[in-house]
């Protein structure tokens, strides 16, 4: 984006990868390469409050068949337990091929010598394997923001060897969960029918044998393991320590009619959050009469999300004749049913509404991680509030305090609510104390370090002092 004097400024993306990244690459000096978010938007290399930005353009047709179509129609369903169908065209591949050649040549620009470079998330999957063979001086890491299939769905992708192969360019690749990173390594296995000890990949020099090269003259060691994503907790615990966003959390609870119970889900609209779901359960609480209209209300707030994909054009429509279904069921003049909003926040108002509600649902059918449950017990320095949690969430296997559901269990989500509904206070606090512990001990400062060591430790020749970013 352009500033009012002409210079280029940014805003950053909404979502969880860049709101957990940022901070890490302020701390390294790191110089991050990506997509500036619009089409034929030029814009030469600048730096924003100390963060060297190095744009690179997309034209609107690889926007189409690079971003909406193999990223996110193809790769992004497939490796969310095809919730929804994946599509598999030719064009988006070389689309996706071409694009991630591009990555591959501006981090090999940027890069110092014998630097690192961290790759980011499943839109730059060939990304380590093509750097690798530009500069081979480079220690390369890479991190899977999103979960990797069990094979028996990863193995419909037509292209599901040159996907692996790409990542095998790295020295180190990251899981959210440790199940991921078996998953990975199965499919090293059944592809290339290599065996894999110790979370560590063998690769022999190029030329010496039918399995993966090593992108060099000399074999090398590939890590393949879990290190799960966390926030910048810090931030979150000094905004909900704030007097101005304490008085907004007073405020949104009067707005919303002072009622017994604010429940909160906060997602992008994504068929893989599940918001359906926690609207079903919720709907026939009401139904039922153990939830009361007049003193529970269900806040949504469902940030805009792949708007050109027909799949979430789809679900908006789905989401919202649902809201008003339910709001013109069990909603009253003064009282709705579900609070629903369609845009995003920024960070001081999320921390009020975190702040506000009584329950966070979170009730992912698939997610790497989930951050946004990790930014609500962050924010509960009153330590109440309970977290009512996905179990196919990343999340879930750090924060077991949680109540813990199966979403597609939908008697099992209302008995969770009710649960949460009533919940004695002391068991409130015993459960956020729990929970604001690990968050509080495993924050987005230690994910990182925790990654950086470990890339060193396996190429311990190279320096990690000097980090580029592709994402």
């Amino acid at each position: 984006m352009t500033a009012h004097d002409g210079t280029p400024s940014w805003k950053p993306s909404p979502g969880g990868l860049v709101t957990a990244l940022e901070p890490v690459m302020r701390r390294n000096h790191g110089a991050w390469i990506g997509w500036t978010g619009v089409a034929d938007d030029p814009i030469e290399p600048f730096e924003s409050d100390g963060l060297r930005l190095f744009p690179l353009t997309l034209s609107e047709q690889e926007v189409e068949q690079y971003y909406e179509g193999f990223s996110n129609d193809t790769l992004w369903p497939l490796y969310h337990d095809v919730i929804a169908q994946p599509k598999y065209a030719r064009e988006w591949w070389e689309a996706y091929s071409r694009v991630n050649e591009r990555f591959a040549d501006r981090a090999a620009e940027v890069a110092e010598q014998d630097g690192t470079v961290w790759v980011q998330d499943y839109q730059l999957q060939l990304v380590p394997r093509l750097l690798r063979e530009r500069r081979p001086d480079l220690t390369i890491g890479f991190f899977n923001h999103i979960p990797f299939p069990a094979y028996g769905l990863y193995s419909q992708l037509p292209w599901r060897q040159q996907i692996v192969e790409g990542l095998l360019g790295a020295d180190l690749i990251g899981f959210q969960r440790r199940a991921d990173a078996g998953n990975f390594l199965r499919a090293v296995r059944r592809l290339f029918h290599m065996p894999t000890t110790h979370n560590r990949v063998e690769l022999l020099p190029a030329g010496a044998g039918r399995w993966p090269n090593s992108g060099s003259e000399k074999p090398r060691s590939v890590v393949a393991r879990h290190f799960p994503i966390s926030i910048d907790t810090k931030a979150y615990v000094d905004l909900a320590s704030s007097e101005a966003v304490r008085r907004r959390a007073e405020e949104i609870r009067h707005d919303l009619g002072d009622p017994s119970t604010i429940m909160l889900g906060v997602d992008r609209l994504d068929y893989t959050k599940g918001i359906g779901h926690r609207f079903t359960a919720y709907a026939e609480l009401l139904a039922e009469g153990k939830l009361d209209v007049n003193d529970t209300v269900l806040m949504q707030v469902a940030s805009p999300s792949r708007e050109r994909v027909e799949s979430y054009k789809a679900l908006r429509d789905e989401i919202e004749l649902t809201v008003g279904r339910v709001n013109g069921d069990y909603g009253t003049i003064r009282h709705s049913a579900i609070s629903y909003l369609h845009h995003g926040y920024p960070r001081e108002e999320m921390v009020a509404m975190f702040l506000a509600a009584d329950i966070m649902l979170v009730t992912a059918l698939r997610d790497g991680m989930n951050l946004v449950a990790k930014e609500y017990v962050a924010s509960r320095v009153d330590d109440d509030g309970v977290l009512v949690l996905s179990e196919f969430a990343g999340a879930a296997d750090e924060l077991k305090q949680a109540l813990l559901v199966n979403p597609h269990d939908i008697e099992g989500v209302k008995r969770a609510i009710l649960h949460a509904v009533h919940m004695p206070r002391s068991e409130r606090r015993q459960r956020m104390r729990a929970l604001r512990a690990r968050v509080v001990e495993h924050d987005v400062a230690r994910w990182s370090q925790d990654f950086l060591d470990a890339l060193a430790v396996i190429r311990p020749s190279a320096s990690t002092r000097e980090l580029a970013e592709t994402d």
